[in-house]
């Protein structure tokens, strides 16, 4: 039996396209801050949006992917909205970067939940090449505030290690196995660690 090859979700290209998409992510934001990951339907998330469910699987072929999705709409969203820090200094920025947007998630616990189990998902499902930070919202951002317009394999790696410390820092928070202001300190330490020299540059 000839076993199908996942496929890869559309990308929108008109205002229409895109209005549709970003009602997916709000109607699935909505269920998926209400109910566990497991109970979210897809069809449920089509009829909130209003759009048909072979609409919805066109921009996102699986659960997964569409709340992987939404935990990147959100690391977006975050960044664009938030003030710029205290200066420029890249250890700051970035770790008011990665505290905030941890208490940004953690406020709706459910649903940072359910981002966080589909992402991980995606992430052993992801080719190698698909997962380096010049290709992840988060990544590219904290390559931003590096300065690494042409990132080098050191940048890369930096900025991949301080990923995995937030990363952690905020699944630890989230399951209780440590506190929020623990979690914000060793955040603030791996940013002062990993990114000394960058500061003043």
């Amino acid at each position: 039996m000839r076993i199908a090859e996942p496929r890869a979700p559309a990308s929108p290209t008109s205002k229409r396209q895109i209005a549709r998409r970003e009602r997916i992510l709000r109607a699935a934001a909505e269920l998926g801050a209400r109910d566990k990951f497991e109970t979210v339907q897809m069809h449920e998330v089509a009829k909130n949006a209003d759009v048909a469910i072979a609409t919805l699987y066109r921009y996102f072929p699986s659960k997964n992917a569409l709340f992987s999705a939404l935990l990147k709409m959100e690391v977006g969203a975050f960044d664009a909205g938030r003030p710029r820090g205290r200066g420029t200094d890249p250890v700051t920025q970035a770790a008011e970067l990665l505290v905030g947007l941890s208490r940004h998630l953690l406020a709706r616990p459910v649903l940072a939940a359910a981002m966080i189990q589909a992402s991980t998902a995606e992430y052993f499902a992801a080719a190698m090449d698909d997962v380096e930070p010049t290709k992840d919202a988060l990544g590219r951002i904290l390559l931003r505030i590096i300065g690494a317009e042409k990132p080098n394999e050191q940048d890369v790696s930096v900025v991949r290690l301080l990923a995995h410390c937030w990363w952690g820092a905020l699944v630890s928070t989230l399951s209780g196995q440590t506190t929020p202001e623990k979690a914000k300190a060793d955040i603030e330490l791996a940013a002062r660690l990993l990114l000394a020299p960058y500061s003043g540059r």
